[in-house]
């Protein structure tokens, strides 16, 4: 029977991080993972492969469209198979990649799925067959794809964004179901391409839990781009029979359409981990319960990202990974989840950090604002990227900035700054007063932090 200080199971960004982290803090590590590839969901049909696909639509559509405004004429045509190529091949380097790292690292790894079998005992089944004694266990198993009642999942015609990473040829009529990050991306990849593409959203706003104004302005955009949207719509069930989908939603005709995306969010991948040999019982929503410190009910064994409370992102596991170990090995880890962001890689992009308006006025807190759009931005305007803005949002009395929102080119670049901002206490004042390059678009985050204040200078 092998023996270690920290088993962790689940390859994925949490888990491979924390590995790493572990390792470098000289514990003996082992990681434990289904997958031949490393990376877990994120990587391998999650956050990569879905960029690399909207790069590539963004970059079609643009030759399509948008070249002759800088006076480059092209005769455009779609390549799919290349297009998934390239897809593919980026996966694979970066999952090569992470195999590297843990052989650089002297992490054990496992091909299997690992079980929890007592305090201190994993199993392994799969490729490899193993019983580990550990110290401490990390769970890091991350998320599946979710469903809802009456959607017949058949893995090609009703999918989930595995498929939709993956269709061989473009849909003339695509149907998601879910406006929320998953859909929108993937559904802004196949409509460039050239889909029809119909949204279904449960609820009356797109982006669900996002400022109010960010996805006022969204929805806006989206529909200029092409969509169409059902909100406030409840899907009662959706069918595949030969080519053909249908999509049955209440109080409406039913929809035909050649695929159907569902994206309706996801939830914690807990399933066989034998929780209950330990007596771990996870919440209503199937999260397990931690402290502050990421350690469960039992002395141990802790867990990290998807599979605990809080926003499902790659960069939120990756932080708990490297706070958990830090804490086991030093005595001291922490996550600032005031300074978390979250990314929407639609065009335009889409990020936001912290405290909403919406959340702010619930909680009677007392605040100002800022905005500046890029419409004033210089760079912006030679880049034809002008819709959208930054908002800034700052507390009243102290000026400390509480969150932020852009909508716009780079957004997800831009709000870096801010999350650093907060982070580290920063005002408002401060953002404005430090000097930013001229023409960047970062200078629409200083103008939106003057703007706080009453004193943007270009609007």
């Amino acid at each position: 029977m092998a023996n270690h200080d920290l088993v962790i199971i689940g390859a994925g960004p949490g888990g491979y991080v924390a590995a790493i982290r572990a390792a470098q803090l000289g514990l003996n590590t082992a990681i434990i993972e289904k997958e031949t590839a490393l990376g877990g969901t994120c990587l391998r049909v999650g956050c990569i492969p879905s960029k690399a696909l909207l790069t590539a639509s963004e970059k079609y559509s643009e030759a399509k469209s948008d070249f002759a405004h800088f006076g480059v004429k092209a005769n455009v045509e779609l390549d799919l198979p290349t297009l998934l190529k390239h897809k593919d091949n980026t996966v694979k380097a970066l999952t090569g990649g992470i195999a590297m790292l843990m052989k650089k690292n002297k992490i054990t790894r496992y091909e299997g799925t690992g079980r929890i079998a007592g305090p201190g005992k994993v199993v392994v089944e799969g490729k490899d067959q193993a019983e580990l004694e550990a110290r401490n266990i990390l769970i890091a198993t991350g998320s599946v794809a979710s469903s809802i009642p009456g959607v017949e999942l058949d893995g090609d015609r009703v999918g989930t964004s595995t498929e939709a990473l993956s269709y061989p040829e473009v849909p003339e009529h695509l149907v998601v179901i879910g406006a929320g990050v998953i859909g929108l991306e993937l559904g802004s990849v196949w409509m460039r391409l050239g889909a029809r593409v119909t949204v279904f959203e449960y609820f009356d706003t797109i982006l669900p839990g996002m400022d109010a104004d960010i996805t006022k302005e969204a929805l806006k955009l989206f529909k200029k781009q092409g969509f169409t949207f059902h909100l406030g719509a409840k899907v009662l069930g959706a069918k595949a029979r030969g080519k053909q989908c249908t999509v049955e939603v209440e109080g409406m005709e039913p929809v035909t359409c050649d695929r159907v995306l569902v994206a309706t969010g996801r939830k914690p991948n807990t399933e066989g981990l034998g929780l209950e040999t330990v007596g771990i019982v996870p919440e209503k929503r199937g999260q397990i319960p931690v402290d502050s410190h990421f350690q469960t009910s039992v002395p141990g064994i802790y867990a990290i990202g998807d599979v605990i409370p809080g926003p499902m992102l790659a960069h939120k596991a990756e932080d708990e990974g490297m706070a958990c170990v830090e804490r086991i090995v030093t005595g001291y880890g922490h996550v600032n989840y005031d300074a978390i962001p979250g990314i929407v890689y639609t065009h335009p992009e889409i990020a936001s950090v912290g405290r909403t308006e919406d959340g702010l006025k619930r909680d009677g807190v007392a605040y100002k604002k800022g905005v500046f759009p890029f419409l004033a931005n210089g760079r912006a305007k030679s880049m034809g990227a002008t819709d959208g803005f930054v908002k800034i949002l700052a507390d009243e009395k102290t000026d400390r900035v509480l969150g932020a929102h852009i909508i716009g080119p780079a957004a997800g670049d831009l709000i870096a700054e801010i999350a650093v901002g907060i982070e580290f206490g920063a005002s408002s004042e401060d953002i404005a007063r430090s000097c930013h390059a001229h023409p960047t678009l970062a200078e629409a985050v200083k103008e939106a932090a003057l703007a706080v204040d009453g004193r943007a200078i270009h609007m």
